[in-house]
């Protein structure tokens, strides 16, 4: 992709899942890659695995003070912040009914706010320096009504008006978009579905596959490049075809 060897790309959650593929991809591409996250060992392990990786910073993205401290680190070591991909997320498969004021805060704060303490800090130092791109990590979730996820589905919808406002009031000099990936294979997902629950909801797909975490960081470097420009305040749909006819309104 154009423009992003030698920038400086920050992703949270980077130690694992999505997060640390799109770490890869970005340093394929030349950039120079730090990781925000809240597991110490996960974080060793993909220092380990992607030797080029700069040092991680260990940040509960849910605490504001923890977040300020980080980029107080951050900026120890680094006197620019190009590219932040906002990807620290979490989930739980449970009814409605059955959701705990604690599992609704644990999610809010992660999703949603821990979303916002990020952008905020990155925007300024940005907004200082030469401007950058701001990615947000949205879902399928925001757009349609999914069973069983109601506390994500209302972060993840937050998130997308969040970066509407964001794109408003930050341009022209920092982009801002976020982007909306449907059944991805994670981690995550593999805990909360059975080996029949993905199968079925594979066969239901256009593409007859389900989404790998190479297929987001691929979008993520597309959007953050020079090559994606003219975009900006838009959330950008990747779900192998799930939304289009449906599908993903079924139990």
């Amino acid at each position: 992709m154009q423009g992003l060897k030698n920038k400086c790309v920050l992703v949270t959650g980077g130690a694992g899942g999505i997060g640390r593929v799109t770490a890869a991809r970005f340093l394929e591409e030349g950039a120079q890659v730090v990781v925000f996250d809240k597991d110490e060992k996960a974080c060793r392990l993909i220092e380990k695995e992607l030797p080029s990786l700069e040092p991680s910073i260990i940040v509960d993205v849910s605490d504001a003070d923890s977040v300020e401290k980080a980029f107080a680190k951050f900026d120890a070591h680094f006197n620019k912040l190009d590219i932040l991909i906002n990807n620290a997320g979490i989930s739980f498969r449970h009814s409605f009914l059955d959701i705990t004021p604690e599992q609704w805060q644990t999610v809010i704060s992660i999703n949603l706010n821990g979303l916002f303490y990020v952008a905020q800090q990155a925007a300024r130092r940005m907004l200082a320096g030469d401007g950058g791109v701001i990615l947000n990590m949205g879902s399928t979730n925001a757009l349609m009504g999914y069973h069983y996820y109601a506390d994500y589905n209302a972060s993840k919808a937050g998130v997308i008006e969040l970066t509407r406002s964001m794109a408003l009031e930050l341009g022209p000099k920092i982009r801002v978009n976020a982007l909306c990936p449907g059944f991805i294979m994670t981690p995550m997902q593999e805990s909360e579905y059975s080996p029949k629950m993905r199968k079925d909801f594979e066969e239901k797909l256009p593409l007859r596959r389900l989404g790998k975490p190479e297929d987001v960081a691929s979008l993520f470097a597309f959007l953050a490049s020079d090559e994606a420009s003219f975009i900006t305040g838009e959330y950008i749909v990747i779900d192998g075809g799930e939304i289009v006819g449906g599908l993903a309104s079924h139990a």
